[in-house]
């Protein structure tokens, strides 16, 4: 009798379910390791830049597009008004009626006076009113666009909860994927 080929003994077999669960145990593995390293990204964009002495916000006008989209992330350094140049793009408290955070563009930095002349990328025209020193926040150091809807979501209890429910299924898909592959 002659040989057929296609089929296999029975430890060609074994070697090859060995290999299927051996490549399904590391993906599980690499799928856990990713989603635990994500959720370190993700948090350490919320706690490093203030070992570098800056504040997050999140930006939810778009007077600053197309340079710093609605949702973007934004790092502000806390450093003198007297330090902010032209062209500079900074925070500062609103007017009593706004009390919100606005981020715009120093046109005039007037230190004589204590008051900053400013305006949004996007609008016409200059901010109706000087921006006093007291309203100073600081200068923005950098911003990621997009990031700031994510981060903020993960600030909240639901996603706190989020994050600790993708680190445990982390940590599940590698206990899962050493399971199969010690098999």
């Amino acid at each position: 009798m002659g040989k057929t080929e296609g089929t296999g003994t029975e430890e060609n077999k074994k070697e090859a379910n060995w290999k299927k669960t051996g490549g399904a145990g590391r993906a599980l593995s690499v799928a856990g390791t990713l989603l635990i390293v994500l959720v370190i990204l993700l948090c350490s964009l919320l706690v490093l830049p203030g070992f570098f002495g800056c504040h997050m916000y999140h930006v939810l006008s778009g007077s600053m597009e197309p340079e710093m989209p609605v949702g973007s992330l934004i790092y502000v350094r806390n450093d003198a008004p007297e330090e902010a140049e032209d062209g500079d793009i900074i925070a500062f408290y609103g007017s009593l009626e706004d009390s919100g955070i606005i981020t715009h563009r120093v046109v005039k930095n007037n230190v004589v006076s204590g008051t900053f002349r400013t305006k949004g990328d996007a609008n016409g025209q200059e901010d109706p009113l000087p921006v006093p020193y007291e309203n100073y926040i600081g200068r923005v150091a950098f911003h990621i666009p997009y990031m700031g809807k994510v981060l903020t979501c993960m600030t909240s209890f639901y996603g706190k909860l989020a994050a600790v429910c993708v680190v445990l299924l982390g940590v599940l898909l590698n206990a899962a994927g050493s399971h199969v592959s010690k098999r």
